[in-house]
């Protein structure tokens, strides 16, 4: 059974008028994304693995040195498939209802969490991902490089940001802390995070 790569749940041109374009969802769906799930397909190819799901694939070749190339293909493919559901047209801005209370409870205000956030996704040194996540029943914000996700650390994940250059380069070039600010404001799918902490 071969891992396919997840449509978008928006059409490429949505986030146009938000700050993300269709020529940087053109490259970073159609070209990074799709490239993982290739990846991934040719290295679990008639092994144990091609069976498992991605999660399963995820968590067990995690520290294994000698699937390495395995990992990082199927944690990028899990991630980038959340990413995409993170993001919404005409999204970001304060949460409502049971978010809103957990984050008020968890960080003290929006303003708080907004800004552990933003620290979080522009410290990140070279490649990775910011992350709200739940952990041990509170909420909080971290932050893994490269491939990595909250998965592998028992954490159940809410929300990410990828701060690869790719995610971002075609829109703000060097300007991570833009896009960190404009996926706050006008990206971010509260209704997707609702729906993960329901389900937590």
């Amino acid at each position: 059974m071969a891992f396919v790569q997840e449509p978008l749940p928006f059409d490429p041109g949505a986030l146009e008028p938000y700050g993300m374009s269709a020529k940087t969802l053109e490259f970073h769906y159609g070209k990074h994304h799709k490239g993982y799930v290739d990846n991934l397909n040719k290295l679990t190819q008639d092994t144990e693995l091609a069976d498992k799901s991605l999660e399963d694939v995820i968590r067990t070749t995690y520290g294994d040195a000698a699937k390495v190339g395995i990992f990082n293909n199927a944690a990028q493919v899990w991630n980038h498939t959340f990413f995409w559901n993170s993001l919404k047209p005409g999204g970001g801005g304060v949460p409502t209802g049971d978010v809103a209370a957990r984050i008020n409870s968890a960080f003290g205000s929006y303003d708080e969490f907004k800004a552990q956030f933003k620290n979080a996704a522009a410290t990140q040194f070279g490649s990775g991902w910011a992350w709200l996540v739940l952990e041990a029943g509170t909420l909080k914000v971290t932050k893994t490089a490269n491939a990595e996700n909250p998965l592998v650390h028992g954490q159940v994940p809410l929300l990410t940001i990828d701060v690869w250059e790719h995610a971002y380069y075609l829109d703000y070039q060097n300007r991570r802390p833009d896009f960190i600010d404009n996926f706050l404001n006008q990206l971010v799918n509260w209704d997707f995070v609702a729906k993960n902490l329901a389900a937590a």
